[in-house]
């Protein structure tokens, strides 16, 4: 007591407070204690990139100490392949790098206190306090780097579909075999595609020099049945990106839309198909504007569920939304261009306007190389000719190509077919 008395006299309060707090420091570091990093789903309104690479990088890590597994196999060809797996809740696994013990485990709670209760998961890291700083400066960037390696290996894709009851895209594998060599597409058309796409991926710096978010819009448009899904899923196949099918009509409103949309990931595809379908908030506004009030009405969900407007929609294309991610690809598709609003078609919103048209004699050369394995015949003359005077889509002219196993039938009925579809169009 006589000696904290006179200290207390003797030693300035300020002096006091600093060597007390540099003794508890060098007492923390000394002692062994835990120090946690909590790594969530989301960051700052967006999918948190650092859980998406803990998530890849993980089940590179199992191993004996590992107490639980999730597995599954996607393979319904192929029953004897070997399960995939995957993390499951509280499941703890034990990683050691550099020297440093590091213990994960995956977390998971609902936010009850909003509206549309939402399922928030999270990783908890355990190391020594001592490590904190190298986990920061060494084990996540060998984190990302590993996910990044990973994530560009990956075998199968996914397609997601928005849930509106859980509030999450649920990812279903995408095995769709589509390529460009088959497309029944003229063949500059798909060199063209595939140089913009191919430009798109290697200009990151491009993007980033000149103030502009690294996506790219592109629009399909054109009849039922002349290969709009086929060409997206060449898309996807050929950049090896995942895609996200949105239905607009599930946000119930631009809050909504935006929480939507900054749950997917970077180097993916954004898929708005039939935008003109289902919800008047691509339509063009001034030939709305002859629909009574009656009728726009009857477009809404109710009056708690406005829906999406123009506005919102736009201002993910191009406006501050906009910004959000790296490296996406929107594709709109419609069968009716002439029904999209003017502002939705311009550049920086739908970027590469693609025709999808009926069948030409280019393109049923690469549909008979496909489908009959033939690339030159006699007929293909007279098929020409009849082509240039009808109309028929690509997945017409495959129906007819499928019918049997012999390459000559085939023909001499397609010829029958196309004469026949001449002869219905002269009299009418």
């Amino acid at each position: 007591m006589l000696i904290r008395t006179i200290l207390n006299e003797m030693v300035p309060k300020r002096i006091q407070n600093y060597i007390s707090t540099k003794f508890l420091d060098l007492a923390s570091s000394c002692l062994p204690s835990d120090f946690t990093f909590i790594i969530e789903e989301r960051w700052q309104a967006v999918l948190n990139e650092t859980f998406r690479a803990v998530e890849a990088y993980l089940p590179t890590r199992i191993g004996p100490s590992t107490d639980s597994l999730l597995i599954g196999s996607n393979e319904p060809l192929n029953p004897r392949a070997p399960p995939k797996q995957r993390i499951p809740v509280d499941c703890k696994i034990v990683d050691e790098f550099h020297g440093m013990r590091l213990e994960w485990t995956l977390r998971n709670s609902v936010d009850s206190n909003k509206y549309f209760p939402r399922e928030k998961r999270y990783f908890r890291l355990n190391c020594k306090k001592g490590d904190r700083d190298r986990v920061m400066q060494c084990y996540f960037p060998h984190i990302a780097t590993t996910a990044q390696w990973i994530l560009n290996q990956r075998e199968t894709l996914n397609i997601y579909t928005y849930d509106q009851e859980s509030s999450a895209w649920e990812p279903t594998v995408f095995k769709h075999p589509a390529t460009f060599e088959p497309l029944a597409m003229e063949p500059e058309v798909k060199q063209l595609i595939k140089d913009d796409l191919d430009s798109f991926v290697e200009r990151k710096d491009f993007f980033e020099g000149v103030g502009r978010a690294w996506k790219r819009g592109y629009l399909l448009y054109g009849p039922s049945g002349t290969g709009k899904s086929s060409l997206l899923a060449a898309i996807a196949n050929y950049l090896r990106y995942n895609i996200y099918d949105l239905q607009l009509q599930t946000a119930r409103s631009d809050a909504d839309l935006r929480h939507i949309l900054t749950s997917t990931t970077n180097r993916s595809i954004l898929l708005i198909e039939d935008i003109d379908c289902g919800t008047k908030v691509s339509h063009d506004r001034a030939k709305d504007q002859e629909d009574n009030d009656e009728q726009q009405n009857s477009n809404l969900l109710s009056s708690t569920d406005p829906g999406v407007t123009l506005s919102g929609l736009l201002n993910f294309l191009d406006g501050l939304w906009s910004s959000f991610g790296d490296e996406r690809i929107i594709i709109f598709t419609t069968n009716h261009k002439d029904k999209l609003d003017p502002a939705l078609l311009r550049p920086g919103r739908m970027d590469v306007h693609i025709h999808m048209g009926y069948c030409t004699p280019a393109a049923f050369r690469k549909l008979s190389a496909t489908y009959l394995g033939i690339k030159h015949h006699p007929s293909f003359l007279t098929i020409d000719n009849l082509l240039q005077n009808i109309t028929l889509t690509p997945a017409e002219v495959a129906q007819q190509l499928m019918k049997s196993d012999d390459p000559e039938a085939v023909l001499q009925s397609f010829i029958h077919f196309l004469e026949m579809k001449r002869n219905l169009r002269d009299d009418i």
